[in-house]
C-alpha cells in the first residue's frame, strides 16, 4: 500500500477512531491515523493519513479549516451540541435580520474564545470531558482564534444556518453557544459539516462504501502527500540533498533564505514533485534557522542545486 492523504466523507454517527479502523480494514493498511478529529455527530472532510501520510497530521491540524451547519436557538445544552443534556430553554422573539449582522459582525475576525469543558484539552494531566462527566468544572485560559469569513442566515424562527472559515483550535459549537449569548437566547450546535481541511475539499473526498468499491477495482484515491500540502510553502531540492536529509543533516539548510513573516513552516520537494521533507523556522530572534521536522521516503532525482 502507498503513503499518501485520503480524504474520507465521514458519515453522522462513527467517532473518528471508529472511521479510523474502517478505512484501516479496507485498505489492509500498515498505518491509518485521521489528521483532525471530528465529533460523532459531525460529516464531512476527515483527511486520513496513510503509511507515511501519517507524518503531516500536525501540518493539517495547524491548516485553515471550513464548515457549514445549524444552531438551534434557544436551548442550550451542557456540550454544547446536540450530543448533550439540555440544561436550560429560552423564551424568546424572533431573531431579526439586523441582529444577526450583527452577530456576524462581532464574531469575525481575531476573537478570544474559551474552550469548552467537554473538550480533549487537559487540566491536571486529566482530560476536561472526563472531569465535565463527574460534574466538574475548572477554569480554562481564552485562546486567540481567527474567523476569516462567517455568513449567518434565518432557517426558521428557532434556527440559524453558517458558513464559516476558521483558523486552528476554533471550537465551532462553542462559537455556536457563544452567538446564542450574544443574541440574548441561547443556543447550541445542531448540525455540522466540514467542507474543508487546508487545500482539502469535499470534492475530492468518498464515503466508505465508495472507498470499498474502489479498493476493489485498485483504484484508490490516494493524494500524494506534496499535493495534500499545497497550501504549505514549496522549497525545491537538489538530488544530492536526499541522503544528507536522511540521515538528519540540520548544516546544510543555513543555505536556504528565511520565510516570510507570517510562514513557519515548508516543505522540501524533489524534482519530480514529490515530498522529501518539513522544515520549521525556529529559534530567538537573531537565530532563527531552519529545522528539519519530518523525513519522508526519498525517491532519487536529477541532479541539481537548490532553488527558493
Amino acid at each position: 500500500m502507498q503513503s499518501g492523504v485520503l480524504v474520507l466523507d465521514k458519515p453522522e454517527g462513527p467517532s473518528s477512531a471508529q472511521v479510523v479502523s474502517q478505512v484501516k480494514r479496507i485498505l489492509g493498511a500498515r498505518k491509518v491515523g485521521h489528521l483532525g478529529t471530528l465529533d460523532p455527530f459531525a460529516s464531512g472532510v476527515l483527511p486520513m493519513g496513510v503509511n507515511e501520510g501519517t507524518k503531516v497530521a500536525e501540518i493539517l491540524l495547524a491548516a485553515q479549516k471550513s464548515y457549514t451547519g445549524a444552531l438551534a436557538l434557544g436551548v442550550e445544552t451542557d456540550t454544547q451540541d446536540r450530543m448533550g443534556r439540555v440544561v436550560k430553554v429560552n423564551a424568546f422573539p424572533a431573531v431579526s435580520e439586523e441582529q444577526i449582522a450583527q452577530a456576524r459582525a462581532a464574531f469575525t475576525g481575531d476573537l478570544q474564545q474559551t474552550p469548552p469543558m467537554y473538550s480533549a484539552l487537559k487540566s491536571g494531566g486529566v482530560r476536561l470531558y472526563r472531569l465535565a462527566r463527574r460534574g466538574e468544572t475548572v477554569a480554562r485560559a481564552a485562546r486567540a482564534i481567527n474567523v476569516e469569513r462567517l455568513d449567518l442566515w434565518q432557517i426558521n424562527k428557532g434556527e440559524i444556518g453558517f458558513e464559516i472559515v476558521c483558523s486552528k483550535g476554533t471550537y465551532i459549537r462553542t462559537l455556536a453557544a457563544d452567538i446564542g449569548d450574544f443574541l440574548g437566547c441561547g443556543a447550541h450546535l445542531k448540525t455540522l459539516r466540514r467542507l474543508s481541511c487546508g487545500a482539502l475539499t469535499l470534492a475530492q473526498a468518498v464515503s466508505l462504501d465508495e472507498l470499498e468499491r474502489l479498493k476493489a477495482s485498485a483504484r484508490v484515491p490516494l493524494i500524494p502527500l506534496s499535493d495534500a500540502l499545497s497550501h504549505v510553502p514549496k522549497i525545491p531540492i537538489a538530488t544530492e540533498w536526499l541522503l544528507l536529509l536522511r540521515t538528519g543533516r540540520q548544516d546544510m539548510l543555513a543555505i536556504l533564505a528565511p520565510p516570510r513573516a507570517e510562514e513557519k513552516v515548508a516543505r522540501l520537494v524533489d524534482q519530480s514533485g514529490n515530498l522529501v521533507a518539513l522544515i520549521q523556522w525556529m529559534g530567538a530572534a537573531g537565530q532563527e534557522g531552519w529545522r528539519i521536522q519530518r523525513v519522508f521516503g526519498l525517491p532519487c532525482a536529477s541532479a541539481g542545486s537548490p532553488d527558493r
